[in-house]
Order: C-alpha cells, then structure tokens, then sequence
C-alpha cells in the first residue's frame, strides 16, 4: 500500500517552531519530488514548499521564505518541514504530496498524506 502519513503538528505560540514530518511506506521517496502545502479554514490550499527528487534543489513560497526549510532523509524514506518563527497566519492543515515532477501545482502531484494541523497561538 503506497502511503504518506505527515506527523508533527500542533499548537505552538507565535515565534515558536516545529518539525513536520512527510514518512512513506510503500514505495521510496528519494524517487519523487516532494510538496508541502497547506490550507487555512476558509481558504484555498496553497503550496509552500518542493524539494526535487535527484539534487533535492528547493523552493519555497515568499511567505515562508527564509523561516521555513525543507529537507530530505532519504534512509529513513522521510521529508521533513522546520518551521520556524511561526506566525499566526501559518495555522492551517499542512499536507505533503509526492509526484515525479517538481511543481507547484497540485495535479502534479500523486501521493497526498492525510494532513497534519498546526496551530499558532498564544
């Protein structure tokens, strides 16, 4: 069964951080460029970060750029999304996505994970 399941969420204060974790099972990871995206209640789900599958180039979108890293662990079939500086317009359910093509559009896309909620909160 080819699966991703994100874990790592939470509630945190504004300033604060947290680690996302994208793990799969059932196929290997390092094969597929990876997405991060997220979708706020009441809004559209957006991208916010891709790491390609073979040099693992990255890019992120201006709202996060700067606090937000994406990286990969290819032994451990896992990308990852530090947060950092967490804002309270971050808080949304985040979503990783695996696909053969570095997009930033979501049809591009294969592999979605059942989403993990973070909340920035004081």
């Amino acid at each position: 069964q080819l699966q991703l399941v994100e874990s790592g969420g939470g509630l945190v204060q504004p300033g604060g951080s947290l680690r996302l974790s994208c793990a799969a099972s059932g196929f290997t990871l390092d094969y597929y460029a990876v997405g991060w995206f997220r979708q706020a209640p009441g809004k559209e789900r957006e991208g916010v970060s891709y790491i390609s599958r073979s040099r693992g180039s990255t890019y992120y979108a201006d709202s996060v750029k700067g606090r937000f890293t994406i990286s990969r662990d290819n032994a451990k079939n896992t990308v990852y999304l530090q947060m950092n500086s967490l804002k309270p317009e971050d808080t949304a359910v985040y979503y990783c996505a695996a696909g053969i093509t570095l997009a930033t559009t979501e049809g591009e896309y294969d592999y979605w994970g059942q989403g993990t909620q973070v909340t920035v909160s004081s």
